[in-house]
């Protein structure tokens, strides 16, 4: 059961709404990344309601491994597991297929890792990818592809297209047989197809249109954030974009930072994850509307105002620069914990500040009168 509505653009910039049986998704979106089922830096599925969290997103691999698909399906899905009743994403695998470079072999037939935890082999194709996904009973299921480095050699990102658009179909065949079983948590399962090409347009727009006629809930830009340029990246979007169908939602896959996301709402996405900002929070790094600030800077030693003075997030309401300067000299846990929170709150409240620009018509005038501060760093 989905359903993306498109309900107005300004320029390329789409407002919509996605419904999910889990509920629905007001777009443009930012998933909030939970690789174990949890947020790096002592958050829960709980404070994430709170900081206007609408999907959470999880990570098929690191789930296969610990604790294991099967006890996740066994303690009644992913939802059940973590507590979070939104839509939750499961990324397929297939970005370790980059990651873990060093440590696989890809064939036809999908892709051998070894475990970066204790080394043991772990076969992982489309069909093993989909099962997995299936056992944790996520909202939307993504592909499983190959996301390759840029630069990447055009004759081998030419090869790897093809592998990919072939590990899709096996993808879908699998979902479906899956979803007709008795014993499948949900049987109304997404399955969101995975755009590739490097930044070589003609196989971007290639490969684009043949996924496009599998006729899926959705579909996402792959493989940009790992290497190219900025420009490159924006340029890559813009040549996709006009062969992405337009009633349905558009995911950018890993991507990025404040100015990043609202440059790729003005070229047409919808949908967005990153890990920077609870990254980036644990290293004592939070974003604001002026920019990003290091809290390990001494001037904030005896400043009393909070993180951001245009937040109203529930660290900004309640604490000072001072105090999370201090946390973070002390080895604080609570440091960590804090700074994420008021990152991720930002994100959020930054896509809700978006969509309202959008309701508004009034997109264009939010974007030049933040992007300048969204980009800097303080």
């Amino acid at each position: 059961m989905s359903e993306f509505t498109l309900i107005k653009k300004e320029g390329y910039a789409r407002r919509g709404t996605f419904k999910t049986v889990h509920g629905t998704v007001q777009t443009p979106a930012f998933m909030n990344v939970a690789t174990c089922g949890a947020i790096k830096g002592a958050v829960s599925a709980l404070d994430l309601k709170e900081i206007k969290c609408q999907v959470q997103l999880c990570n098929t691999y690191h789930l296969h491994l610990r604790p294991g698909d099967n006890n996740v399906k066994k303690l009644g899905g992913i939802h059940k597991f973590t507590r979070f009743d939104g839509p939750i994403l499961t990324d397929s695998g297939g970005f370790q297929v980059f990651s873990l470079a060093k440590l696989r072999n890809i064939k036809e037939e999908g892709v051998t890792f070894s475990s970066h935890i204790d080394g043991h082999k772990i076969f992982m194709g489309s069909e093993e990818s989909m099962r997995i996904q299936s056992n944790l009973g996520s909202t939307i299921a993504m592909a499983f592809d190959e996301c390759i480095e840029n630069p990447a050699e055009y004759s081998y990102t030419k090869k790897s297209c093809d592998r990919t658009f072939r590990w899709l179909v096996r993808c879908k065949n699998e979902m479906d047989r899956l979803c007709s079983l008795d014993d499948t948590i949900n049987k109304d399962q997404l399955l969101f197809g995975i755009n590739q090409g490097s930044t070589y347009k003609d196989l971007r727009i290639e490969h684009m249109k043949k996924i496009a006629e599998l006729d899926l809930p959705g579909y996402a830009v792959g493989g940009l954030a790992v290497g190219e340029s900025v420009d490159a990246m924006y340029e890559t979007i813009e040549n996709v974009e006009p062969f992405m169908p337009t009633d349905r939602p558009r995911y950018l896959m890993g991507v990025g930072t404040p100015a990043n996301i609202v440059e790729a709402v003005r070229r047409g996405i919808d949908i967005f994850d990153c890990v920077m900002p609870s990254r980036n929070a644990r290293h004592a790094h939070v974003f604001t509307w002026d920019g990003c600030r290091n809290m390990l800077n001494a001037k904030y030693a005896l400043d009393e105002t909070p993180i951001d003075t245009r937040c109203d997030c529930p660290v900004c309401r309640n604490f000072t620069r001072a105090y999370i300067r201090h946390l973070f000299k002390s080895g604080e846990m609570l440091a960590m914990r804090l700074a994420v929170l008021h990152n991720l709150y930002f994100y959020n409240n930054l896509m809700e500040k978006i969509r309202e620009a959008l309701d508004n018509d009034r997109f264009e005038s939010f974007y030049r009168d933040n992007i300048e501060g969204l980009s800097k760093r303080i």
